[in-house]
């Protein structure tokens, strides 16, 4: 392991609309310490986007509970639980851009 972290972040995918963040605390607090869980909310129509994120203080618990909870149904769906990847940095270099659409004349 190159380094250790004090929390752990936890991504949670797949997540029934109707799960809210207390129901995602009550499903992780059964396996360790909580520090905040939070389902990212539309800010259009403020309905669930269906994932979440949970904090973890203990690296062991949080492992345990990534293994515990990935896969397990959820109101008919199968819950995606990992270890949350840092967002990729957004350089704005981006995508192609075009240009020299064959100049004037």
């Amino acid at each position: 392991m190159a380094h250790v972290r004090d929390i752990m972040d936890i991504y949670v995918g797949n997540l029934p609309y109707s799960v809210g963040d207390d129901e995602l605390n009550q499903l992780f607090a059964s396996h360790g310490s909580v520090t905040s869980a939070r389902v990212i909310i539309d800010r259009m129509s403020g309905r669930s986007k269906g994932f979440g994120f949970v904090e973890m203080p203990d690296n062991s618990e949080a492992e345990k509970a990534i293994d515990a909870l990935n896969g397990t149904d959820s109101d008919g769906r199968a819950l995606r639980v990992n270890e949350s990847q840092p967002k990729p940095r957004d350089n704005r270099g981006g995508g192609g851009g075009g240009g020299g659409g064959g100049g004037r004349w």
